[in-house]
């Protein structure tokens, strides 16, 4: 089963500093179809005005990863690490028992990232954040994971999850493959481009939600920069 979400159909909210769309409910936005996705519960595709940002606020229990799309987010929390995380690279803050972060556009352009939260494994652990690069061109044809709750994905940034965040880059005309397993719940979204999963047509930032599906086959259509995330249900 593949759900198209048409990105003009996803909620939202603009604040001036911040335009705000959201693939599943969150503040002010409720949809009581889209409450998350298995353990995915937020999807947040957020565009942030130069020298704005978020001020410092709290979370607990969450495992928040940070996709940035254009320009970069300078990150800063109550545990004392700071980072600046640039277009393509990601960042993860396992919130643990609690942890205060600011994330701010301090560059003179606007800022585009896509904001993921996976629901952990378990409750308990000290909070913790990291961040790291992902050359786009490390990606070109295929899926690497960039942030991973398996062993095996060694070189992914960690989540208390069993869970994966990946991100390819297509030219038009490219394919890329990822086999779902049994069970699992996947949901993809292009940053850009167009591309067809599965034969579904899916237009940049539209969002597609996948289960009962095990071969996963991505055409780009045009050249395409994907982000798919795969947890379990």
């Amino acid at each position: 089963m593949i759900e198209r979400r048409p990105f003009d159909t996803l909620g939202g909210a603009n604040h001036g500093w911040l335009d705000a769309r959201h693939h599943f409910s969150f503040a002010s936005y409720h949809d009581p179809a889209r409450m998350g996705w298995g353990a995915l519960r937020v999807w947040n595709d957020d565009t942030i005005a130069a020298r704005s940002g978020f001020p410092p606020h709290p979370h607990a229990d969450m495992e928040i990863i940070t996709y940035v799309r254009e320009g970069a987010i300078s990150h800063r929390d109550s545990l004392g690490n700071e980072g600046r995380t640039a277009a393509g690279d990601v960042q993860v803050m396992s919130a643990g028992t609690g942890i205060t972060h600011a994330e701010y556009n301090l560059e003179p352009d606007t800022t585009r990232i896509f904001q993921i939260w996976i629901i952990p494994d378990h409750q308990g652990d000290a909070p913790a954040w990291g961040a790291r690069p992902f050359p786009t061109g490390d990606r070109a044809g295929r899926f690497v994971p960039l942030a991973s709750g398996f062993p095996d994905d060694a070189d992914a940034l960690p989540l208390r999850t069993r869970a994966r965040v990946l991100g390819a880059t297509l030219r038009a005309g490219e394919q890329a493959d990822y086999v779902l397993d049994a069970g699992r719940y996947a949901y993809l979204v292009p940053s850009t481009g167009v591309v067809e999963l599965n034969g579904t047509r899916l237009e940049a930032r539209d969002g597609a939600a996948i289960r009962d599906e095990t071969a996963l086959r991505i055409m780009a259509i045009e050249d395409a920069e994907l982000v798919l995330v795969d947890v379990p249900a």
